[in-house]
């Protein structure tokens, strides 16, 4: 891409950041979208970055490099602009940080041409609630053991939803002494298929869990923690809250993801008697080639066709689609051999969620 062409997306990020409840981002991102232009720190930086493609989030990548950087103490003068770091951002005055960030892309510009080579991962465990939910409607009123099994799991906190509290002022579900406390999970008062899923199993047994990415994070690992940190917006405290409750509960509940595509990690799954086989994902579509993701088509078409009454299987996705003309992130449940259906739409980050028709 030509550098106006570079400098657009960074500056359709921003709109995106702020419209997302970043106004950090939202200042910070014009700021570098402008340095592009003007050949500053910023443009420098980015050079040989000119062909990336819009779905590999290259703002987001050079976002979250700056964001390490505070965390790990190497730009003090912007962590000062930065609340999770313990400073402080101004609304009225929203390009106060900027000297500071331009500042440290100079003075740093290997370690961020460093992580410019790293997909972004928040992991965003706001996104459980809506995959708890689908797993609620997915369990028969016999409940079975669950096998859960995730595509891009990057860190493979949601391998753990079923540890984590969700509310509204009308639903609760799960331990509330749960460091991660998800709320409000729905617009108004949530659907009946859910409250009856949460009254049916008021516990979920999972038995297996096992994700692929292929960039795994160890979030037990002080760098896998550390990209975790790096990727949350760092003026948005309600997601670095739940960050730091699922990287607690990751340190007692045990999970693995292996370094895989999705195709090649479902080719080695087989239904089992007596659980129900569950995969899930969310938003993490749009980074698999359509090659691969047709194999991952076929695959869960195999799950699909092997399920029965001792072997149950479900497919969950939270995933941004099109319905009608509007952009939406929605919910979809595929229960063994049945058509898929769609059951609810939320923020992109998960917090809430209403049914289709409430719009």
């Amino acid at each position: 891409m030509p550098r106006d062409q570079v400098a657009l997306v960074f500056s359709q990020q921003a709109g995106a950041c702020a419209r997302l409840g970043s106004p950090l981002y939202g200042a910070l991102l014009e700021r570098v979208a402008r340095d592009i232009k003007e050949e500053g720190p910023c443009a420098a930086v980015l050079e040989g970055y000119e062909d990336t493609g819009h779905a590999d989030a290259l703002p987001l990548r050079m976002m979250g490099a700056v964001h390490a950087l505070v965390l790990t103490g190497r730009a003090p003068e912007l962590a000062e602009h930065y609340p999770s770091a313990g400073g402080v951002f101004d609304p009225e005055h929203p390009d106060a940080g900027w000297p500071a960030f331009r500042a440290a892309v100079a003075a740093e510009p290997d370690w961020v041409r460093d992580w410019l080579e790293r997909p972004p991962q928040t992991n965003e465990v706001g996104r459980a609630s809506l995959l708890l939910a689908g797993l609620l409607y997915a369990v028969p009123t016999a409940a079975l053991p669950v096998r859960l099994f995730e595509l891009g799991s990057s860190a493979g906190l949601n391998l753990r939803a079923e540890q984590f509290h969700y509310r509204t002022p009308s639903f609760s579900w799960g331990n509330p002494d749960s460091p991660v406390r998800l709320d409000p999970v729905w617009r108004g008062d949530p659907p009946g298929w859910l409250t009856e899923g949460a009254r049916r199993h008021q516990t979920l047994r999972i038995v297996e869990r096992r994700g692929c990415d292929i960039t795994p994070l160890d979030p037990l690992s002080p760098d896998g923690a550390l990209a975790l940190r790096a990727y949350v917006w760092p003026d948005q405290a309600d997601r670095t809250r739940r960050l730091e409750g699922a990287l607690r509960i990751a340190a007692k509940v045990p999970a693995t993801v292996g370094a895989a595509g999705a195709a090649q990690f479902l080719s080695g799954v087989e239904l089992e008697p007596g659980t129900l086989t569950v995969v899930w994902h969310s938003v993490m579509r749009q980074y698999v080639p359509d090659a691969e993701w047709a194999a991952v088509k076929r695959e869960l078409d195999r799950l699909a066709a092997a399920s029965g009454p001792e072997a149950g299987f479900a497919h969950i996705a939270f995933e941004p689609r099109t319905v009608g003309e509007l952009h939406r992130f929605a919910l979809s449940v595929r229960l063994g051999r049945e058509p898929e259906e769609c059951l609810a739409f939320a923020a992109p980050h998960g917090l809430p969620a209403w049914s289709p028709g409430q719009d």
